[in-house]
């Protein structure tokens, strides 16, 4: 099963069974109105969905407080959905607390250990945001294999 999965945020960590992964920056620019953001979050998923052939798209359920951070993620949950339901691509997600676990073996391990987790198991981690992708695609892939 060819897999994405998303650490949505302004800056996007992003992970494919392809092998392919980064982080891509969706910070609205000087003189855009509020729903560039996520045009352009559009624009570069359908890009690599164009690229690669997906069967499952998985995105991190962070832990929502309010603000503009929330905000951010449920638009950006709901352009995911929408561009998936568009290309009838199943989309799931994993909450923060069960991809730490699986990474470091605790629910709430700091970024900082993820990272440096990541950066023990894989080569080029850039940032946080790849890190938790990669760790998400890799959960996702185990439970794959147990089925």
């Amino acid at each position: 099963m060819n897999i994405l999965a998303l650490d949505l945020a302004t800056r996007t960590g992003w992970a494919h069974t392809c092998g392919e992964s980064g982080v891509q920056d969706f910070s609205p620019r000087r003189g855009d109105s509020p729903g560039m953001r996520w045009l352009a979050l559009r624009a570069w998923l359908n890009r690599v969905l164009d690229m690669v052939p997906t069967d499952l798209i998985v995105y991190e359920q962070a832990h929502h407080r309010g603000g503009a951070a929330t905000h951010c993620a449920h638009a950006m949950i709901g352009v995911v959905e929408s561009v998936a339901a568009e290309r009838k691509i199943e989309v799931t997600n994993r909450h923060t607390s069960t991809i730490k676990k699986f990474a470091v073996g605790k629910a709430n391990a700091p970024k900082e250990r993820m990272l440096i987790a990541a950066c023990e198991r894989w080569d080029g981690v850039i940032d946080d945001n790849h890190a938790d992708a990669l760790w998400l695609l890799a959960l996702v892939a185990s439970e794959m294999e147990g089925c």
